[in-house]
């Protein structure tokens, strides 16, 4: 079994055992996923590194090229309020910084997206820019962005339906910024770039992994055509906002 179907298998069957505790609440389900995620990296890839949302990090994982970044359960205010959909399950392999190998589960909506069978970018529709954001706390400059860009806001949950959002053409952009960890974005990085999209820091640097401090506060996930206009709204905010 290769990296890309190692993840897709961990984050289909945590996700399909999240769907049968759902009642139980976000915090079982943080737990029971995190359980299933690292027995199943520990039976098919016993010498590789681990980081978790859930699990206590103890920083070897620093030595290591081989990183497995894991966030059991995405979305937990949105799984704790069925029927919702978004929320999901992310698996990624980082080797040097970069994710090579990821999967998304949107267990909800009964979809397992990866990197061993990248999706296909389906036709933009026409009409205005929609972009992706936080339902409960877009950023300033998120929303600032929306007006700049003349864009529609597509506001949902967790961080791998936003931007598997972008990957299903249901949006043009994902942007984010003001807080965030690698788990949120590894795994959404490596399945949105191997469908061909623009993954960056939503000033256009480069997303690197497995650094001492997991804490990557802001993320831009976008269709190609449409990356140098992104990135150079934000550059025009933060110049005119540098203190913000």
């Amino acid at each position: 079994m290769d990296d890309h179907a190692v993840a897709a298998e961990a984050a289909s069957q945590a996700g399909a055992a999240l769907l049968t505790i759902r009642e139980q609440g976000g915090a079982a389900g943080d737990r029971h996923a995190n359980e299933l995620l690292l027995e199943h990296l520990q039976r098919l890839r016993p010498d590789d590194a681990v980081l978790s949302e859930e699990s206590p990090d103890d920083h070897a994982r620093l030595d290591r090229r081989r990183v497995w970044i894991i966030d059991p359960l995405d979305g937990t205010r949105e799984y704790g309020e069925p029927p919702r959909t978004d929320w999901a399950v992310h698996v990624a392999l980082a080797v040097d910084h970069v994710p090579v190998a990821g999967a998304v589960a949107l267990p909800g909506a009964g979809l397992v997206l990866h990197t061993g069978a990248p999706p296909s970018l389906p036709p933009r529709l026409d009409g205005p820019l929609r972009i992706a954001l936080s339902r409960s706390r877009p950023s300033d400059l998120v929303q600032r962005a929306v007006t700049a860009l003349s864009a529609i806001p597509v506001p949902m949950g967790s961080a791998g339906a936003k931007a598997m959002a972008v990957v299903r053409g249901e949006a043009d952009v994902y942007l984010h910024s003001g807080g965030q960890y690698e788990w949120d974005s590894c795994a959404p990085v490596a399945v949105a770039a191997a469908a061909g999209l623009h993954v960056s820091r939503p000033d256009g640097t480069v997303l690197r992994y497995n650094q001492p401090a997991p804490y990557l506060p802001d993320l831009l996930i976008c269709r190609p055509e449409f990356a140098d206009a992104v990135v150079d709204a934000v550059l025009a905010d933060i110049a005119r906002n540098p203190s913000r």
